[in-house]
């Protein structure tokens, strides 16, 4: 008689800080006779919330590791998610004319380094549709006007039903969200800002980081929200720079450090290794 395949999954949850969390989960999972493979956890002092990571393997099918884990899950108050390893994350991209960070998105998915699956590319502009071409992805093209973005946006929520989409990727989409799309959206969108944020917000981040005389830059990849750069930060990249460079080349430099700070925040995404506390991110990489 054949023996079951094993399957892995990864558990994430998040709760009141109390005693007997960690023992309660791990009695779960052994009673569903699964192996944990890696275990993280990180108890916030400022919000009192405790976090955590599970990797697992095991025989027993999804719906018995659900049954161990609920009465648990409700004695703590959690907030919880088992995902199947090896779903890809299906996503969708929206850009604007800059190619830079569709291209790495791309990439790095058919490489098979990226967990993601891009079923439909969005954007205001038609420039990139020869590069989705090149990668077999459907396009469309939805201009934004001040008139127009409302009917825009329906037909962009119309997509994602469509394609049943869990991610949305701006990759240098220069165009703002409305309040509501970004609240539907939340947890669930990741931008890339061309800036190391905080600092120098807005447009042209890299001429205004020249003017001050910088000496690092950077791109940061954070989650949208409402407000206009200050979602909670995944991931940043930053470089040292000094006087002699031209703000050609801070724009040369930051172009790449974007494509490696929204690749890797979208990675620890898709593999379900961030949670929100609050305006912070916890990651667990």
């Amino acid at each position: 008689m054949t023996a079951p395949a094993s399957s892995s999954y990864s558990l994430t949850l998040s709760c009141p800080d109390r005693p007997g969390i960690v023992h309660g989960v791990s009695g779960a999972l052994v009673a569903a006779g699964a192996n944990i493979t890696e275990s993280q956890q990180y108890g916030s002092p400022d919000t009192g919330t405790f976090f955590m990571r599970v990797a697992l393997a095991t025989d027993a099918g999804e719906t018995e590791l659900r049954r161990q884990l609920e009465p648990v899950a409700r004695s703590f108050g959690m907030d919880w998610e088992l995902n199947l390893d090896g779903t890809p994350t299906r996503t969708l991209i929206l850009v604007s004319k800059a190619a830079h960070c569709l291209n790495d998105l791309l990439f790095q998915h058919r490489s098979g380094t990226l967990p993601i699956e891009v079923p439909v590319i969005v954007s205001n502009h038609p420039d990139l549709a020869d590069l989705a071409a090149f990668y077999g992805v459907e396009f469309h093209t939805i201009p934004v006007t001040p008139e127009t973005k409302e009917d825009g946006e329906e037909q962009l929520r119309a997509l994602i039903i469509e394609h049943r989409i869990d991610l949305v990727v701006l990759a240098r989409y220069m165009q703002i969200l409305s309040d509501g799309l970004c609240a539907d959206l939340r947890g669930r969108a990741i931008n890339i800002h061309h800036s190391f944020l905080p600092s120098f917000k807005g447009a042209r981040p890299y001429h205004q980081a020249h003017a001050r005389g910088v000496k690092l830059i950077g791109a940061t990849a954070h989650y949208v929200t409402g407000a206009l750069d200050e979602g909670p930060i995944i991931e940043q990249e930053v470089i040292r720079v000094d006087h002699a460079r031209s703000v050609e080349q801070f724009v040369a430099i930051g172009r790449e450090l974007e494509g490696r700070a929204l690749v890797q925040a979208v990675q620890w995404h898709a593999e379900h290794r961030v949670l929100l506390d609050g305006h912070r991110t916890i990651v667990f990489n």
